[in-house]
């Protein structure tokens, strides 16, 4: 067999003489039922593994029904028996719906029954092929503008308008049952039956055929008119989509516009042209390609258009430009972040990075260390936790940010230790400076009745109520800034030293704040790349190894000869058994190549033999009086070689008696 006849893809036995079975050629992913019980529905199957065979239909075991490729020369509504449009209950509902398909050149149809359930199958064949995806968009928004309603067990279309697939799996065109089955009967204009075979059938197809032809600017015009739920895409892209057409349809109308259109084309077709006609998203050549085409199709571009000469070039340009712009296809951005979350620890990398939530957190904090260092500058921060909350109330932070972020403000969390170094460095010079507060250091504390701030009764505490503590909160001196009755703490004319540092050292942390946020930020991306970089080296070196590996387990005198040679350069990575381990042995002394394809033959023979280890130790025994095959010489391996060849050879002759 060639190489090139080995590449030729799968297909089923054709038969050639039968016209019938050549107008359903796409035969992928078909259903298949047993015939039901009277008055019961088929129960359908798909089959992906193969495709359905011209011979499986003709044998009738069972019902089949074929789907649509991505190109079709034929469409098909399908109207159930209880149906308001079956001519039982509207007997002009048939006529209406096919004067809504004469638009596009549907002008005649072929309509049979689908099987006893009488419902209705409406077969409109046409000469030239058009895209599966587009011919059902066009023939959606034709029958709902007629004001049809398209739902199953009333009408349906096929091919249907399947939405987009932005996971990466493409999803089927609906299946059809194929007709002339068990049940099948052509119907004459008044719906009555009449004889049919498959030959019957394909003579009215064939007639119908050579009357419809579908118009593929008339189909265009109705895609661009069609609704956004047709394309699965949401009410900004809807809006995108509807801006770039406003711009490109119009065309040329003067001189100056060639840069500003190409601009808009490249962008719909790059990013919008797999959700508005259908196939993959465009790139490279195929994205050139329909730039200058639609370009070329546009009004005005003969009489205004100034770069007619180069227009390949520039829309090479405005390609290149935007595949390296931050634009991308519609529905990849969605793919691509699920990829990226899939490994563990790039997924742990990338939630180093601040997300929404903890930068809004950040801010909140800030705003609550802004307010309380504003109110201890005014010396207007009230000693006990409800007043301190309700002051805090009107610097615009809301209740359950305050509930939340309650370690900067309440007393319970905000425990503060004079540090006269500090105060000393923060206070400005003075050559009289006033007398201090007094402050005087007390290890009990004292009842919650007292306006000491550290012991204060808490709105908030952690266990749902009063915290009162007969301990100091810290094992260091606490000291305590006596107050009078008022909530707030008044002494010199100017706030305490302590109260004057601690507003130093909120503002201090705001200022900094967003630095030390863009350089986590910038840190934990370059984190991220090193470990994105990390982990691609070792899952290319863990398939190098599995691949190895595998030439090793081989057999195969080459692929085990090429594993050992990479094996001599990275030892102790391969796992071998007692006989590769030989081989590798042989390979690291430098022996010669051909031993090593000796002891490869021999492992090979044994396989077959279905010898275990120790088999091939108790033979070697009683033949060499030795054990192990790398204590054999060239000779005493040649002879054992032949040896295995001829039992090798006996048991092949007694299995095939």
């Amino acid at each position: 067999m060639s190489p090139s006849t080995a590449r030729q893809e799968f297909t089923y036995v054709k038969e050639w003489d039968s016209e019938f079975l050549a107008l359903f050629s796409h035969r992928f992913d078909y259903i298949y039922a047993p015939y039901p019980e009277l008055k019961h529905s088929p129960e359908w199957k798909t089959e992906r593994r193969h495709p359905l065979s011209d011979r499986l239909i003709q044998q009738s075991a069972y019902l089949y029904g074929v789907r649509f490729g991505a190109e079709t020369n034929y469409c098909l509504l399908d109207i159930d028996a209880g149906s308001i449009y079956h001519p039982q209950q509207d007997a002009l509902a048939i006529s209406r719906i096919a004067a809504a398909l004469e638009p596009i050149g549907l002008a005649s149809y072929v309509i049979c029954t689908s099987s006893y359930s009488s419902g209705l199958h409406l077969y409109f064949p046409f000469q030239k092929v058009q895209s599966s995806w587009q011919l059902a968009i066009a023939l959606t928004c034709l029958l709902e503008n007629a004001g049809f309603k398209l739902q199953p067990g009333q009408l349906e279309v096929f091919p249907n308008p399947k939405p987009y697939s932005t996971d990466g799996i493409p999803s089927l065109f609906n299946a059809h049952r194929l007709p002339m089955q068990i049940g099948s009967y052509l119907l004459d204009r008044a719906f009555q039956p009449i004889w049919s075979d498959a030959t019957t059938f394909t003579k009215q197809w064939q007639f119908v055929q050579e009357r419809n032809d579908v118009d593929c600017k008339t189909l265009k015009q109705i895609l661009k008119q069609a609704k956004r739920k047709h394309f699965a895409i949401s009410g900004k892209a809807e809006k995108f989509i509807n801006d770039l057409n406003a711009e490109i349809e119009l065309g040329w109308t003067g001189h100056g516009q060639t840069n500003r259109l190409l601009g808009r084309i490249t962008m719909r077709a790059y990013v919008f042209h797999h959700i508005l006609f259908g196939g993959k998203p465009l790139e490279g050549k195929a994205l050139i390609n329909e730039i200058v085409k639609t370009a070329r199709s546009l009004p005005g571009y003969v009489e205004w258009c100034q770069h007619q000469y180069e227009i390949e070039h520039r829309a090479e340009e405005w390609a290149s430009c935007i595949e390296e712009s931050h634009y991308f296809h519609f529905g990849d951005q969605l793919e691509k972040l699920k990829s990226e979350t899939q490994d563990p620890e790039l997924k742990a990398a990338v939630d180093q990075f601040p997300t929404w939530n903890q930068r809004q957190s950040a801010a909140t904090r800030d705003r609550i260390r802004r307010a309380i260092a504003d109110l201890l500058e005014k010396n207007n921060l009230p000693v006990k936790a409800t007043a301190r909350f309700q002051t805090l109330l009107q610097y615009s932070i809301g209740g359950a940010s305050l509930y939340r972020h309650r370690d900067l403000w309440h007393p319970n969390y905000l425990n503060i230790v004079l540090d006269q170094n500090l105060t000393d460095r923060f206070q400005p010079p003075v050559e009289n400076p006033p007398d201090p507060p007094s402050i005087k250091v007390d290890s009990q504390l004292d009842d919650e009745d007292s306006s000491n701030w550290h012991s204060s009764t808490s709105l908030l505490s952690t266990n749902g109520g009063d915290n009162p503590s007969s301990k100091v909160s810290s094992d260091r001196t606490d000291f305590k800034i006596p107050t009078n009755d008022s909530n707030s703490s008044t002494n010199s004319g100017r706030p305490p030293a302590l109260e004057l540092l601690q507003g130093v050292r909120y503002v201090q942390q705001a200022l900094f704040g967003i630095q030390a946020q863009q350089e986590a930020f910038q840190e934990a991306t370059r984190l991220t790349q090193a470990q994105r970089q990390r982990i691609k080296s070792e899952a290319a070196e863990r398939r190098q190894i599995d691949r190895m590996q595998q030439f090793l387990d081989s057999c195969d005198p080459i692929l085990v000869a090429e594993a050992m040679a990479w094996a001599q350069v990275n030892p102790g990575v391969l796992q071998a058994n007692p006989l590769q381990l030989s081989l590798l042995q042989s390979s690291l002394t430098g022996q010669s190549g051909n031993r090593a394809s000796i002891l490869a033959a021999i492992e090979m023979q044994t396989q077959r033999l279905a010898w275990s280890a120790q088999q091939v130790s108790h033979h070697l025994q009683q033949c060499f009086d030795k054990t192990n095959l790398a204590l054999l010489s060239d000779s005493q391996l040649m002879h054992w070689l032949e040896q295995l060849s001829h039992m090798t050879h006996i048991q092949l002759l007694r299995s095939s008696d």
